[in-house]
């Protein structure tokens, strides 16, 4: 049997975009006798921060910098490239602070940068409002892109993120990686949807242009697949959900509803009085 912690932490780590303060809180109530028990949460916290790619604005700053184990140098700090900054980020609160200089070198500092630039251009293209970044990993062998978009309309019941994260390997020119998608609606109900697809492309050239190119192709086809799922789904399994008719094979005339005697009128049969 799970302990407490471990239960609390699961919570935490499958709560919906936008919705981590809200998860949190709950736990406050429902753990109201062991209050120690949140103080516990801070590896959940930063592996559900990194995982779903967290945004944060640098103090005096306007940008949304993205937390992720590809922008992470350890003891609670990132970086980010365009900003050429590293930060403190306390994963309880989201904040970011103690921002200091940090210059990207290194025989892939190039591609990381000319690919930010053009990577900019796409996203700004194609997201009404959405994070990237590009990072060098694994000893300088291979560089990370992340895309990040999030849509929160908590008023009407929804939140919803988009996640992209590739990793390209400059000495094969291969792309892999994956693009999910999370939307949470809510009202009157709960119902969620995830969906993930795996990425893996083949680039002869591997310059940032090629790479942006490729991105933009593989996401378009996959939103294309979105919409043709959404379609098939209205017109498919869930018409076949709902009755098309009453079980008297007539439609209901809705302007003598108020007038209709349950039984008689809508059953067909004579009421009993």
């Amino acid at each position: 049997m799970a302990s407490p912690l471990a239960t609390i932490e699961s919570f935490v780590e499958g709560a919906p975009p936008g919705e981590l303060a809200d998860v949190i809180n709950d736990i406050k109530a429902l753990t109201f006798n062991e209050p120690t028990l949140v103080s516990e949460l801070g590896p959940a916290s930063k592996k559900y921060n990194e995982e779903q790619f967290a945004t944060a604005k640098l103090p005096g700053g306007s940008q949304q910098v993205i937390i992720s184990s590809h922008s992470s140098l350890g003891d609670g700090r990132y970086f980010d490239v365009e900003s050429a900054s590293s930060f403190a980020f306390d994963h309880t609160t989201q904040k970011a602070s103690d921002v200091q200089s940090h210059v990207v070198s290194g025989e892939l500092a190039d591609l990381v940068k000319s690919t930010l630039k053009s990577l900019s251009t796409y996203v700004q293209e194609h997201y009404p409002s959405a994070s990237y970044g590009v990072y060098p990993i694994e000893n300088d062998t291979k560089i990370a892109i992340i895309i990040v978009a999030n849509k929160y309309s908590p008023n009407n019941f929804w939140n919803g993120r988009w996640r992209s994260v590739y990793t390209l390997d400059p000495s094969s020119g291969r792309l892999e990686g994956s693009i999910r998608a999370d939307v949470h609606y809510y009202e009157d109900g709960n119902v969620r949807l995830l969906t993930r697809k795996p990425v893996d492309i083949s680039i002869p050239s591997a310059t940032a242009a090629s790479i942006t190119k490729e991105i933009a192709a593989g996401e378009k086809k996959y939103q294309e697949e979105l919409n043709r799922g959404f379609a098939n789904l209205s017109e498919g399994v869930f018409k076949s959900l709902r009755r098309q008719l009453p079980v008297t094979r007539q439609k209901i005339e809705w302007d003598r509803v108020t007038s209709y005697r349950v039984g008689q009128d809508i059953g067909g049969g004579s009421s009993r009085r």
